[in-house]
């Protein structure tokens, strides 16, 4: 029974990431590009070719804030160095695998399901 619900936990937890994906900013190449190295939010508001990672303009705060969102959800750890914590973040195995299904971009989500999802993710700080 105890494995029966990990399991059904754990495709919640990937069903929530995917969707939260679908509902964010960014393109796939942001994530493809966290899987290679890791990249801060300011380093990510500094691009030039933002067009390609994100389909609006990356401000840094914003950007942060989405990438908490996304941490809380797994699909994204925060880089460690020798004095702990950084601002840069990776992808975690969990959003190797939410990533997986998408062979091409990844599909945006309807218009009320991301008013829904800015909802979920706002609604403790509402």
């Amino acid at each position: 029974m105890i494995a029966h619900s990990t399991a059904s936990q754990s495709q919640q937890a990937i069903q929530r990431a995917r969707q939260a994906v679908r509902c964010l900013p960014f393109r796939l190449a942001f994530y493809q590009e966290l899987e290679q190295g890791a990249l801060s939010s300011s380093q990510l508001a500094a691009r030039t070719d933002w067009h390609r990672i994100s389909r609006r303009r990356l401000r840094a705060n914003h950007t942060e804030d989405h990438l908490i969102w996304l941490i809380q959800l797994g699909v994204l750890r925060r880089e460690v160095d020798g004095q702990g914590l950084t601002e840069r973040v990776r992808l975690t195995p969990l959003g190797r695998e939410v990533l997986s299904q998408w062979d091409g971009e990844i599909a945006r989500a309807s218009i009320p399901r991301r008013l829904l999802h800015w909802l979920v993710q706002h609604w403790p700080r509402i």
